[in-house]
């Protein structure tokens, strides 16, 4: 059992780190307060490789193992969680997912676009009645021989406007239920698909997330991934990886908050000593530390399950579920040792504790994630 990561590592959680300080910081409230998307940030991303990170060089991608991509993740989640779920998606749900499965002409055509930032990718799996339920599939992919005809409306979708490529998961034979479900690569361009209003956020207010509209779009049958019927399989494929991303998210999060309350207990005084002199203060910072911990040992054991092609799916789920929870308690405390000014948004916490809940709702909730926990063990 080897703690100590690799000079590569190192390397990559350092270049993430002068990133998210130097680049992200800045601007990081404005955007939240404006739902600005940060187009100029993720196009840098782009070129500093942490939109492909996991992808192979053959592809344009970094080559790097999924250790590394939770170390980045962690470091620019610290920062700003809009940036870092728009990198998560595009890492773990669209190129992952793309080079796993996808065929050697979708790679070519897809993958070395999307890893150098010149266009990004969504996930289209959520629906108004289909969320954690996914095999509730209203969303239709009819068989027209050489293509099928889209119908359909997704929810929630991140980088719902401002994606080039969407991997749209839909029902094709209803009667086989799941076993039906298809995922076709559609092009923003395809006549008949129209991007909705963008959602008004409580957290990560940077990232689009629209709803998206289906109306006889026609994809032609090479954009399906995998065998007729693959498409519920490949959707839980991507979302058991997926969750050590946003696992990492929470982990950066609540970093994040710890960090910034660490430093503010040094620097407030409360009756006549520093706060951080005071008991009260230091046993949040013990709880908050040794949660955080704990949280990012969860994280790098399912990281390293994925790379040692082990059966990741209880290790992710698990580190989902307490860094999720980590981050909403470790931000809800950050306020409270900032006090008033923790309710204020020039001192950061206060988005960071809206942007910490989400991390408990998508990509599977924590209650979905007990569900996969449990069906683990009890096997």
């Amino acid at each position: 059992m080897d703690f100590q990561l690799t000079e590569e590592q190192l390397a990559v959680q350092s270049a993430a780190r002068d990133f998210a300080q130097n680049e992200l910081w800045a601007g990081v409230i404005e955007r939240d307060e404006h739902q600005k998307f940060p187009a100029e940030q993720v196009k840098k991303m782009g070129e500093l490789g942490f939109l492909g990170m996991m992808v192979s060089p053959e592809y344009g991608g970094g080559g790097m193992d999924t250790v590394s991509y939770v170390l980045a993740m962690e470091e620019i989640s610290k920062v700003d969680a809009s940036c870092s779920v728009i990198m998560s998606v595009n890492n773990s749900l669209v190129c992952w997912g793309l080079e796993k499965y996808g065929t050697e002409e979708q790679k070519r055509k897809y993958l070395p676009r999307l890893t150098s930032g010149e266009i990004i990718g969504a996930f289209c799996l959520s629906e108004p009645e289909a969320g954690s339920d996914a095999t509730m599939q209203r969303t239709t992919a009819e068989d027209k021989g050489d293509h099928y005809l889209l119908n359909g409306t997704k929810n929630w979708i991140t980088n719902g406007s401002s994606a080039s490529v969407y991997l749209v998961v839909a029902q094709t034979n209803p009667e086989l239920k799941h076993r039906g479900i298809n995922v076709l690569i559609v092009d923003k361009d395809m006549p008949g698909f129209v991007v909705g209003p963008k959602e008004n956020k409580l957290g990560i207010r940077g990232s689009d997330t629209h709803s998206l509209m289906f109306t006889d779009v026609k994809v032609p049958k090479e954009n399906r991934i995998g065998e007729d019927g693959f498409g519920f399989k490949f959707a839980m494929q991507v979302l058991a990886g997926g969750r050590i991303g946003i696992a990492a998210q929470a982990l950066g999060i609540a970093s994040g908050a710890f960090e910034l309350s660490l430093k503010y207990s040094k620097e407030r005084k409360a009756f006549g000593v520093e706060i951080s002199k005071h008991q009260a203060i230091q046993f949040k910072l013990a709880d908050m530390a040794t949660n955080i911990d704990a949280a990012r040992l969860l994280c790098l054991q399912a990281a390293h399950d994925k790379d040692a092609h082990q059966d990741y799916a209880k290790s992710g789920a698990m580190a989902k579920l307490f860094a999720s929870k980590t981050a909403m308690d470790t931000a809800v405390e950050a306020v409270q040792i900032h006090g008033g000014y923790g309710f204020v948004k020039e001192f950061h916490v206060e988005r960071m504790m809206r942007d910490a809940k989400i991390t408990q709702i998508y990509e599977g909730t924590s209650e979905i994630q007990k569900i996969v926990i449990s069906r683990e063990l009890l096997k």
